[in-house]
């Protein structure tokens, strides 16, 4: 499964245990992130990371194109709903193209977690099917 995970500043911490804590479950998938927050997970896990541009270079885009193309299967985007900064990735069009295309999003760590676990279980299976 191709996972994705973006991560605001204030987050990018937070995601890297997340990925540590789950390193066991994420290295079975391939995964994609923007620029910092995959080399940032990449420094502390050692999992291979696709690594888009930054997000606010592009690589959201490039995030959103994948999805677009439904080669995204997850989405991880742990966001600062308090204070986001005006250079920081834009949640409203990542949940447009996940809702639109029917991939589940996670924006939380409550959500990731039972994302993740679902994964391992097999619950997302059915995303090899809509993808074939």
């Amino acid at each position: 499964m191709n996972i994705g995970m973006i991560a605001h500043d204030a987050k990018k911490k937070l995601m890297q245990n997340f990925c540590i804590a789950y390193r066991g479950i994420l290295n079975k998938h391939e995964l994609y992130a923007t620029g910092t927050t995959g080399r940032l997970i990449e420094e502390v896990t050692n999992l291979n990371i696709h690594k888009y541009l930054a997000g606010h270079l592009g690589g959201e885009q490039q995030m959103g194109a994948q999805i677009e193309h439904n080669q995204m299967d997850l989405v991880i985007f742990l966001r600062d709903p308090l204070c986001p900064k005006s250079h920081e990735p834009d949640v409203d069009k990542v949940v447009r193209l996940c809702d639109t295309h029917n991939i589940p999003l996670a924006t939380n760590l409550a959500s990731a977690e039972l994302m993740i676990k679902a994964l391992d279980r097999g619950d997302l299976d059915w995303r090899e099917i809509l993808r074939s």
